[in-house]
């Protein structure tokens, strides 16, 4: 996306000085209370440690894929300590992937291959999960069906998860400009897509087409947000107003939540619920019938959002 700058005012109110912890948060507009609470303080702790003995964001990453994975192997056991011991490592994988942003904000380490691995890692984890609870049900007697609700638990996972890091990447776009998100866009993307070759560059160009495909995918929920992105990159490329940057969050704060709702802390303490009381194939149910739903509305109210200040911008 092209770089937008935004204006500074002139004559600002002199504000209290952030912490270094605050200031490895994206933005408390985004981040949920049980991560200020409890994620991010150990995620902090993790990624002050990687700085001192020079850890880079990326392996973290990594091996928070492994502990993620391990956890989602440890639920096909019915044994319930077993399953703690999986939710322990759960949420150390999910400590790990805090870690890792909170340490690429405070060492200015960001790559656009480590967004990719970021937004991999839980897919990989939940994968993991979705498969060892479907052959869970199988040994407790269910058919080979149970296969369906967890492929399509799955596909929404991916959808929900993908959404809402986008709009969450969107909103901090509009209050802190290209530096303070991540947000991309497919023609960027396929513009360096396409320098890419299959010969000399397989490995990049496979993440890239995967990520391309990803990023497709977002633009694709958001139609009405894609002509406002595309408005705003045509009319303010020297800078977003005060009143769009003061507006937009008005508007679309209140939204965040359902970002929040349906990634990892909701779905998970409800995971961990359903494996204390040995019924781990509900989860697939309320991922389907209960998260989709937020899914659904989380974007219709984003749609709306974004027509409204298209429109306002063109009037």
């Amino acid at each position: 996306m092209e770089n937008l700058t935004q204006k500074i005012p002139t004559e600002k109110k002199e504000e209290p000085k952030s912490s270094a912890f605050e200031n490895s948060l994206k933005s408390s507009d985004t981040e949920e209370q049980i991560d200020i609470w409890f994620y991010r303080p150990i995620g902090y702790q993790i990624a002050l440690f990687c700085a001192k003995v020079g850890i880079t964001p990326n392996p973290v990453t990594i091996v928070s894929i492994f502990f993620g994975v391990g956890a989602g192997i440890l639920f096909y056991y019915q044994e319930l300590w077993i399953n703690v011991i999986g939710m322990l490592l759960l949420v150390f994988a999910n400590s790990l992937d805090s870690a890792d942003g909170q340490l690429a904000r405070m060492t200015n380490n960001k790559s656009r291959l480590g967004r990719i691995l970021d937004g991999a890692a839980g897919d990989f984890w939940f994968i993991a999960i979705h498969v060892a609870i479907c052959l869970r049900s199988q040994n407790e007697g269910w058919s080979a069906f149970i296969w369906v609700p967890g492929v399509v638990a799955g596909a929404s996972h991916v959808v929900q998860s993908a959404m809402a890091d986008y709009y969450r990447n969107v909103h901090l776009f509009f209050i802190k400009g290209t530096s303070g998100s991540e947000l991309d866009n497919s023609r960027e993307l396929q513009k360096e897509y396409d320098t890419l070759t299959w010969g000399k560059n397989f490995g990049m160009k496979l993440v890239a087409r995967f990520y391309l495909n990803y990023t497709k995918m977002q633009e694709s929920f958001s139609p009405n947000l894609q002509k406002l992105l595309g408005i705003v990159r045509e009319k303010y490329s020297s800078g977003l107003p005060e009143w769009l940057i003061t507006e937009f969050r008005a508007q679309n704060k209140p939204l965040m939540k359902y970002t929040n709702i349906i990634q990892f802390n909701t779905r998970v303490l409800f995971l961990f619920l359903w494996l204390f009381i040995d019924q781990a194939w509900i989860y697939f149910l309320f991922d389907i019938f209960v998260l989709n739903p937020i899914l659904i509305y989380m974007c219709v109210s984003q749609e709306k959002v974004s027509r409204h200040f298209y429109q306002k911008i063109v009037s």
